[in-house]
């Protein structure tokens, strides 16, 4: 009986994160900031290079406060967020639990603008993701995103 309860705990452990990396993607789009912020670990950090097809600089944030700073820019900046026509689709999701309280989840992303009129494709990559169990569920810890 235990071997089936351990079964069920890593199927809802995957699906949980799994819908994280999901939610990151939808809210990064059209969500709310604090929404958004709240499927990050307090001291998460999150990775990108620089994307010349979108203009952004290479970044590295740390914590949440530095990762809501990232988003205000991008929005600022109307690169992602509401009523920039943007889109990520993240596809080819593949999640590794590592004990109870960690996993690792490997992703294929495209990044798409002008989604209302003409969708078209502006870069693509891949995320490589850390997460940590805390009290609240399933949150991302570590995030390094990779172009190409």
């Amino acid at each position: 009986m235990a071997e089936h309860s351990d079964l069920a705990r890593r199927v809802a452990d995957e699906l949980e994160i799994r819908n994280l990396v999901a939610r990151v993607a939808q809210l990064a789009d059209s969500g709310a900031i604090d929404a958004y912020a709240a499927l990050y670990t307090d001291d998460a950090v999150w990775e990108m290079p620089a994307s010349p097809a979108t203009g952004l600089e290479a970044s590295a944030r740390r914590g949440t406060a530095d990762i809501v700073a990232g988003v205000q820019e991008r929005r600022a900046a109307g690169v992602q967020g509401p009523g920039s026509q943007t889109r990520h689709v993240v596809t080819t999701v593949s999640v590794e639990l590592d004990g109870a309280d960690a996993a690792t989840a490997h992703s294929y992303w495209t990044f798409w603008s002008d989604t209302a009129t003409t969708p078209t494709p502006r870069t693509m990559g891949e995320y490589q993701d850390a997460f940590q169990r805390t009290d609240g569920g399933w949150r991302l810890a570590h995030r390094t995103i990779i172009m190409g």
